[in-house]
């Protein structure tokens, strides 16, 4: 069974529309446009238990709205959720105490308070027992380098030790599925590959599931398995990093070095011309014509050296963003 399976799920609010101006304005006291934003829809996903997922979107997409479905701040519009049995919104006890939710731009420690006593009120809260905590705090304190700052009051702490020690209140109850909403959002790269590497070891000692959404492709590459790509409130793609590179990642980069500068007329018919300058040019080419279009520029440029790689997932994620944007609008 499913740790977390959606069928249909939608949401969608309603806003009044104002028109623009001080006549607008007058007007909008006696009759209002109503607009419809539909910030998901029909989404129907399936996770199961110890998968580590990523969630991924534009601003806007839907991925925070969804999450907040699944841990039940948000009431559904329509369609169904299930958590570890239990339907979200119905804020049942027993599933809030085997989940947890982090939100990179979202604290729950207390400003002026040092974070070990967050964790003591936190304790109470989740009715964990003295030694279990106590064994709890001391792992995760432990893999995040936390010892000689949960002593310190919150505000004192850089952004990425208050990130980790968010992590650490939203863990001490053992959740079976963890939500992760932007978790490295502003830190810098040392912090950020620090908390990869504990959410790595974290679900390997739990074998808990984790779903995962940012907007730093790192993140994705080096913790999830599999991805489920949203748009517009719309899933576009659901599967592993592999297939959507092979889905969507039809094209190379042809990276070319040259002993002059070459007209940018002359690289056009050989490929998309993605950087030119005078010491070289980086085209995007169809994969299945690698071989012959190097060849090409080898015969009528004045190459010193090649190099072919493969797009980002990066850049396929933003090719297909792109392509769900022209389908939407047409």
């Amino acid at each position: 069974m499913p740790v977390i399976e959606t069928r249909h799920l939608t949401k969608t609010y309603t806003s009044h529309k104002k028109a623009p101006g001080v006549w607008g304005a007058v007007k909008g006291l006696f009759s209002r446009e109503i607009v419809e934003v539909h910030a998901v829809q029909d989404i129907s996903l399936s996770i199961e238990k110890g998968e580590l997922v990523g969630f991924l979107g534009p601003n806007g997409a839907g991925k925070t709205t969804t999450l907040k479905m699944l841990t039940g701040i948000l009431h559904p519009t329509s369609g169904e959720a299930q958590v570890l049995g239990y339907r979200p919104f119905d804020r049942n006890a027993s599933m809030l105490r085997r989940i947890s939710l982090v939100m990179g731009n979202k604290m729950q420690l207390w400003w002026d308070l040092p974070a070990w006593d967050s964790f003591i009120v936190l304790k109470e809260l989740y009715e964990v027992e003295d030694e279990k905590f106590r064994r709890r705090v001391e792992f995760l304190v432990e893999q995040l380098q936390l010892t000689d700052k949960i002593h310190t009051q919150v505000r004192k702490l850089s952004l990425g030790e208050r990130m980790k020690c968010e992590l650490v209140a939203a863990l001490l109850h053992s959740p079976e599925v963890i939500f992760l909403d932007e978790p490295t959002l502003g830190l810098d790269v040392v912090s950020q590959k620090r908390i990869r590497e504990f959410l790595l070891t974290l679900q390997k000692e739990d074998d808990s599931t984790l779903i995962l959404t940012s907007h730093y492709m790192q993140d994705v590459q080096e913790l999830c398995n599999r991805v489920i790509v949203i748009d517009q409130g719309r899933l576009i793609f659901e599967g592993t990093l592999k297939a959507l590179a092979r889905q969507f990642g039809d094209r190379r980069m042809l990276r070319l070095t040259f002993d002059r500068a070459v007209e940018v007329a002359d690289l056009a018919d050989l490929g998309e011309v993605l950087e030119n300058s005078d010491a070289g040019a980086v085209l995007g080419i169809p994969r299945e014509k690698t071989a012959q279009v190097t060849a090409a520029a080898l015969k009528a440029l004045p190459v010193i050296d090649v190099g072919i790689e493969e797009v980002s997932v990066e850049e396929i994620v933003r090719t297909l963003f792109s392509q769900s944007s022209k389908t939407n609008a047409s």
